[in-house]
């Protein structure tokens, strides 16, 4: 196949009728001169797939539906997250000479490079998992390989309440804020769900809407009719042709959105992000932190990253009018992911701290409604959403 050029990586079923056939005559050949035989047919088949049309020996980890992250520390440290849990530390052994070619697989079709000038690297794979790979001599002696799984299981916020991520009365007022256009910020600690909460709530949207998503590296699935999602680019061995997010902001309000979604802020792009939000385009974006009026902190304190010229006095009062609902979450010590608390902006502010409604909070019987309504309520009324008679069943 490498001599006739054939790129089994990207036929799967292709590679499946090659590597069945070449098992099959290497088993019949094995016993008619006496070879190492094939004992099971069906396991080489797959040993030969992962290697040829795969990822080697982390292809059964990734087919897996039980297993949500994997990552590799060195030869013989090879670990799984399964269903929320701890990691475990597998048996599986991948030589030191085999790493570079696993790496160099896992970015074959990225367009994304790693080396000693650039040794980190986010990339997507093909179903849409997230592979960060870090190499040395960053790392100290083995490169370091993350993969974050991706998952279609939760496609809405009903798969959500299925999964006792939230009460189906949460989810029931989350869907009618995103379809009445609110600002939605999700928070979270890393690996909370946030990336999972915000394509959940985008199945909300009307299937009218065009949504634009801008992401450092692709991670949301959104099923819409009318989606365009954006990406960043690493700059060039020359160093030119970088795309930042900041960038990517820009050029997403010039096509046309409805909804404009950032997957992750982290530095001066909330700036813009505020801008867009500011001028009654409804978005949506992740944060981490550690509770919803952190997040409002952080967002306030990430613009001042953009240059001298932006000040808190600006920032602060902006953020209070711009945002309109924060979801937080959280991972309980059993490894579940849930929604830990939901507050409300109401616009204020006080000695240039946000004053909050707090919607739902946890308790020790779960996630419970604390007031009856936010303070504002024109969107919903907009919309024709009675929010107060809707939180009024929630009780």
């Amino acid at each position: 196949m490498a001599r006739e050029r054939v790129d089994l990586s990207r036929d799967r079923a292709l590679a499946d009728e090659v590597v069945r056939r070449e098992v099959r005559a290497y088993a019949e050949e094995a016993l008619a001169r006496d070879a190492p035989l094939v004992h099971d047919e069906g396991a080489a088949v797959r040993a030969v797939l992962a290697r040829v049309a795969g990822f080697g020996a982390l292809q059964p980890y990734l087919d897996d539906p039980e297993v949500e992250e994997i990552w590799l520390n060195a030869p013989s440290r090879l670990f799984v997250a399964r269903g929320g849990g701890a990691p475990q530390l597998t048996p599986t052994l991948i030589p030191e000479g085999e790493i570079d070619d696993l790496i160099e697989r896992l970015l074959q079709s990225t367009g994304r490079r790693v080396d000693f000038s650039s040794p980190f690297v986010d990339a997507s794979l093909p179903d849409g998992s997230r592979v960060h790979v870090v190499v040395p001599d960053v790392t100290r002696r083995y490169p370091s390989i993350n993969i974050r799984k991706f998952s279609r299981r939760m496609r809405d916020l009903g798969a959500l309440v299925e999964r006792e991520s939230m009460p189906a009365q949460a989810a029931g007022f989350l869907r009618a804020s995103v379809r009445a256009g609110l600002n939605v910020l999700v928070s979270g600690a890393t690996h909370t769900g946030k990336t999972t909460m915000i394509g959940a709530m985008l199945a909300a949207v009307d299937p009218a809407e065009r949504i634009v998503t801008v992401e450092e590296t692709f991670e949301l699935d959104v099923a819409a009719r009318d989606h365009v999602a954006l990406q960043c680019r690493q700059a060039s061995l020359e160093g030119t042709g970088e795309i930042t997010l900041r960038r990517l902001v820009k050029e997403a309000l010039r096509m046309r959105p409805d909804r404009l979604v950032v997957g992750e802020v982290r530095e001066a792009e909330s700036l813009d992000l505020l801008i867009a939000m500011n001028s009654g385009l409804p978005g949506m974006c992740s944060i981490h932190a550690n509770s919803a009026r952190d997040a409002l902190v952080k967002l306030s304190t990430l613009p001042l990253l953009a240059g001298r010229n932006i000040d808190a006095a600006f920032v602060v009062p902006t953020v209070a009018s711009c945002v309109d609902l924060v979801v937080h979450l959280e991972r309980t010590p059993a490894g579940r992911r849930r929604v830990a608390e939901i507050v409300a902006p109401t616009g204020a502010t006080r000695e240039s701290t946000i004053e909050i409604d707090r919607l739902f909070a946890t308790a020790s019987n779960g996630l419970l409604q604390v007031v009856g309504a936010p303070a504002r309520t024109v969107k919903y009324e907009r919309a024709g959403v009675d929010v107060a008679n809707l939180l009024r069943g929630v009780r």
